[in-house]
């Protein structure tokens, strides 16, 4: 008998040295759990870590300056494991194509491993913790920040590049992941715009009913009324596209049909007229792995927006391959107007500067490139020639009298910069009734220029709509400083959402876009 109270004594005293052994265990992996942000780690993991993973090499001087500023304390692990942000990161790295990325990642498959496998192990593991962080700024590289500005400058691309430090921002999405969208408002929301349009079009791609519209030869062009195999064609196509909600198949050009064509033809750039031409029914059969890439090559020229744009009371916006100008005012656009920019020889600089000064009855100094090729041959065939177009000599170089007949009409809007590029009227008002408008030296020409230079002095005291309109026809040249300066954006964007959410696509007058997509291959 008492032998047996004996072993239940020493079973009961062994269970019970279990019990608080496992108290004192749980309470320890919970404290390491809880304080898995508060541990340092040894600085020289950090080169083991890249001596592993060769490929993330890029990306060790942000991994540096992330673990300095942090005392080399774990930044990915919270008392639950992993915490909120690097299963999102995941999320993200799992489906950056839908970002238009066309990249390979790399360790994917480790990635996967950490991920499909760690379950309830919530302890920190410092590759884990090196793998994130690494992967992280190879997502930031491609996703946030895109190529750098001189690889931009390359093909013509002068506005500021986006400024942002990755280390900095890691710190402010760790504590609220939501961050991450944080830019979907204002100007820089295109990106997500076009971002839904991407999704849109790949699905299109998935159908496989993107077949060639033919259109008879001896047809040249479809007006309402008419009835064709072509006619049923072009209404599937705008059904795909959303440019009309049903398809009937209906071979007749019926009213539904004009109402489609002409939603199609806003979109890209056309004329608003209901007649069916071959260079429509070209742009219709545009390959659409050929707009995927356009729409990809644009998401990148949005990663390049500083975020200063959104800060801008007031902000004009000239697209140059939709021949546009766009005026906003606290992020709305308040008014929009053709214009010309220039040719293929002379391209439209894609740069940026503060509108400083108005000049109303302007005298047009002629550069003297102009002067060589232009009017010196002009001015040996008629000794009259200066005279005829308004001109005279001017300190060595020509200019042209204010007036009617001023080649810069009655007023500029000048943003100085290095290449001499201004906003400004023009008598050849013709010009602006053409679809592609591409005719300048260089220089924006603009059809609406008094309403803007309304919109420009609404809020100053010393000008009225009528005061302005007897400076721009004084006949005297007169210069105005503005009080406010007005950022001007000169942008090039062959594929943009407009505010109603449909997608424009415009064609790429400076052969542009393909450039831009092997780059992004390179990257």
């Amino acid at each position: 008998m008492r032998k047996s109270i004996l072993s239940i004594a020493v079973i009961f005293f062994v269970l019970s040295l279990i019990l608080v052994s496992c108290k004192k265990q749980d309470k320890m992996e919970a404290k390491v759990a809880q304080d898995a942000s508060e541990i340092a780690f040894d600085s020289t993991l950090v080169e083991t870590f890249f001596s592993k993973y060769p490929k993330l090499i890029d990306y060790k001087s942000d991994v540096e300056k992330l673990y300095r500023k942090h005392q080399y304390h774990y930044v990915w692990y919270d008392k639950n494991g992993i915490n909120e942000f690097g299963n999102l990161l995941y999320n993200k790295i799992n489906n950056i194509e839908d970002e238009g990325i066309q990249a390979v990642v790399p360790y994917k498959k480790e990635l996967d491993q950490v991920y499909d496998g760690f379950d309830d192990d919530k302890k920190p593991n410092i590759e884990t913790e090196l793998l994130n962080s690494s992967l992280y700024f190879f997502y930031a590289d491609k996703v946030f920040h895109g190529l750098d500005a001189k690889k931009a400058a390359e093909i013509g691309w002068y506005l500021p590049h986006k400024k942002q430090s990755y280390v900095n921002y890691l710190d402010s999405l760790l504590v609220q992941s939501s961050l991450i969208h944080k830019d979907k408002k204002g100007v820089l929301a295109q990106y997500f715009l076009l971002k839904d349009a991407l999704k849109k079009y790949r699905e299109i791609e998935k159908s496989e009913k993107w077949e060639t519209i033919v259109m008879d030869s001896t047809v040249k062009s479809i007006k309402p009324g008419d009835s064709s195999r072509t006619i049923s064609q072009i209404r599937q196509r705008l059904y795909i596209l959303g440019d009309i909600s049903s398809d009937s198949k209906n071979g007749i050009y019926d009213k539904a049909l004009v109402d489609g064509i002409l939603k199609y033809k806003k979109r890209n750039a056309f004329n608003l007229e209901s007649t069916i031409l071959p260079k429509h029914i070209a742009s219709l059969n545009v390959p659409i792995a050929k707009r995927i890439k356009t729409i990809i090559v644009n998401m990148e020229r949005c990663r390049w927006i500083s975020a200063d744009i959104n800060k801008a009371k007031e902000l004009i916006v000239v697209n140059v391959p939709s021949y546009q100008l766009t005026f906003f005012r606290d992020g709305n656009p308040i008014f929009r107007s053709k214009v010309v920019v220039g040719k293929a020889m002379n391209k439209t600089v894609i740069f940026s500067a503060p509108m400083r000064y108005i000049v109303f009855s302007p005298y047009w100094n002629v550069p003297t490139s102009i002067i060589n090729k232009e009017i010196k041959p002009e001015m040996a065939k008629n000794k009259n020639y200066l005279e005829e177009h308004n001109m005279e000599w001017n300190n060595g170089i020509v200019r042209q009298k204010p007036g009617l007949k001023n080649s810069l009409g009655l007023v500029k809007f000048l943003f100085p910069n290095s290449s001499s590029i201004y906003l400004h009227d023009t008598p050849a008002k013709g010009l602006f009734s053409q679809e592609k408008r591409a005719f300048s030296h260089g220089c924006i020409r603009v059809a609406k220029p008094i309403e803007l230079a309304n919109l420009i002095l609404k809020e100053d005291k010393n000008w009225t709509p009528e005061k302005i309109n007897t400076a721009m026809n004084s006949g005297k040249e007169t210069w105005y400083t503005l009080k406010n300066k007005i950022p001007v954006y000169i942008g090039y964007f062959t594929a943009w959402v407009n505010p109603e959410g449909n997608i424009q696509f415009y064609d790429d007058i400076y052969d542009r876009d393909e450039r831009l997509a092997s780059m992004l291959l390179e990257k």
